[in-house]
């Protein structure tokens, strides 16, 4: 396996932001919706779960929570794996246990063995495939990343409107153990997506130039001197922040209508509304990203995002018939697809994509630690999905107010913003022009001493370029379609 470490993203490659890279963007749009939508979709056969096992239902909210678990939590194990074996590889291995997880979970007679099998093996599957996507398509894209991230994360909003619905025909259909064996299948294009991610090589060379690139010193598995940067510790300490409530009123807004008087269909059309303004809100914020004069201040972009989204829930809390909460939903839905488009744009603007790999690994531990605070035991139906819902489900019972539960979240989440942006505004010095790793060192001792070469070397060089450039066109990075790495 060490000779598929080729897709280390070598610095000398440029990204082709394009032609193969809307394949990797194809590959990590389904990814995402997988990843995003799975753990909520699973819920779907609950109640058939109950019924089977003679359960409550805090027991099968375990499902979703380990699920969610092992997404957030591997994040360190995953961006190992990759910096060993390379994204494409992990990606393979990935999908097959997702799939695997939920076919074996189909033949389970006990809900532990289900939180083994569709939790732990599932959700390590969907782990092994998100991160290393994110990671591709920050190395296919250079100039559209901002786009290129807001149609990836569109794909949560789509995958949760389809597949719930699904799960729904799936177990009315075939029962719980059919609709998980029919799933899995689906997760195989995991495996698919994973084969699309073809790794890059720099354009070829002379003899010449081959030198150099052979002393390369070996990448760490795991490169935890990005916390020498002080903007990812700004980051790494607000999204923890962020995802405490973050997810908190989407969950709640459905049970608030029906306590409001409204139907239950009525109610559920709410995150109907949410979800379709999700779809559209996260490819235009990625477009607005992307403009020249916003992307270099795109950090103060996904601080605005949250602060929007943390003024919509101390609105919502004060919403009093449907009408607010439809209001409610179409404002939530925006700044929520804009925190969905940003925010692992913003961690690449800041990292850099030689250390992104391990960025995101210790980002989404830093995140588990975060939405893993309460247990799924904590008494109410919602309390599989992160964040601090466990807590929010006893101040619901205590207090019998919504309002309560919509203030706190929007609160935790207006709080990371002005961590961000005040971080990043009095912590965070300007950049200096001086390279920061050993590799860019290396290759700006390079430059100087051709820069220092006689006039008979430089003539020899001139000619060897010439020559070189009729016989290679100029290209930005090749795909490695050698017998190891082509499917």
């Amino acid at each position: 396996m060490g000779a598929v470490v080729a897709d280390d993203g070598p610095s000398g490659v440029k990204a082709p932001d394009g032609g193969w890279g809307w394949a990797v963007l194809f590959g990590c749009f389904i990814i995402t919706g997988f990843s995003y939508a799975f753990p909520k979709a699973v819920s779907v056969f609950f109640k058939e779960l109950i019924r089977e096992f003679g359960i409550g239902y805090s027991d099968t909210a375990w499902i979703s929570s380990i699920l969610l678990a092992m997404l957030y939590g591997t994040g360190p194990l995953c961006s190992v794996c990759v910096n060993r074996f390379g994204c494409r590889p992990v990606m393979l291995v990935g999908g097959l246990f997702a799939s695997m997880g939920m076919v074996i979970a189909s033949f389970c007679t006990s809900i532990v063995q289900i939180y083994l099998t569709a939790g732990v093996i599932t959700g390590l599957g969907l782990a092994l495939n998100f991160q290393p996507s994110l990671i591709m398509l920050n190395r296919y894209f250079d100039k559209r990343r901002p786009l290129a991230n807001g149609l990836s994360a569109a794909g949560s909003p789509v995958f949760l409107c389809a597949l719930s619905p699904l799960g729904q025909i799936l177990q009315h259909e075939y029962g719980w153990r059919g609709g998980f064996l029919i799933l899995g299948g689906m997760l195989l294009n995991c495996c698919v997506c994973g084969a699309l991610m073809r790794p890059l090589e720099p354009p070829k060379k002379s003899e010449v130039t081959k030198e150099p690139a052979e002393k390369k010193v070996k990448k760490k598995l795991l490169d935890f001197s990005v916390f020498k940067d002080s903007g990812f510790v700004i980051y790494a300490l607000a999204a923890s922040i962020m995802v405490l409530g973050l997810f908190v009123p989407p969950v709640f807004v459905v049970s608030y209508a029906k306590d409001l008087g409204y139907q239950d269909t009525k109610a559920a059309f709410l995150l109907t509304i949410l979800g379709f303004i999700d779809i559209f809100a996260r490819p235009i914020c990625g477009m607005v990203a992307g403009l020249k004069w916003v992307r270099p201040r795109c950090v103060y972009l996904f601080s605005f995002a949250m602060i929007f989204n943390g003024f919509t829930d101390l609105m919502g809390s004060m919403s009093v018939d449907y009408g607010g909460l439809v209001v409610f939903c179409i404002f939530f839905g925006i700044s929520y697809g804009m925190v969905g488009a940003l925010q692992f744009e913003v961690l690449m603007a800041i990292v850099g994509t030689q250390k992104f790999s391990s960025a995101i690994g210790l980002v989404l531990l830093a995140e588990a630690m975060a939405v893993l605070i309460g247990p799924p035991s904590a008494g109410n139906h919602f309390c599989y999905l992160p964040g601090m819902l466990p807590f929010s489900g006893k101040l619901l019972d205590a207090t019998g107010r919504y309002m309560f539960v919509f203030i706190i979240a929007g609160i935790e989440v207006t709080t990371s913003a002005l961590v961000l942006a005040l971080g990043n505004f009095f912590c965070i010095k300007k950049k200096s022009e001086e390279p920061h790793t050993k590799e860019e060192a290396a290759e700006r001792e390079e430059l100087n001493k051709s820069e220092e070469k006689t006039p008979e070397d430089a003539k020899v060089d001139s000619i060897e370029v010439e020559q070189f450039l009729k016989d290679e066109p100029e290209k930005n990075g090749e795909v490695v379609t050698n017998p190891e790495t082509c499917v």
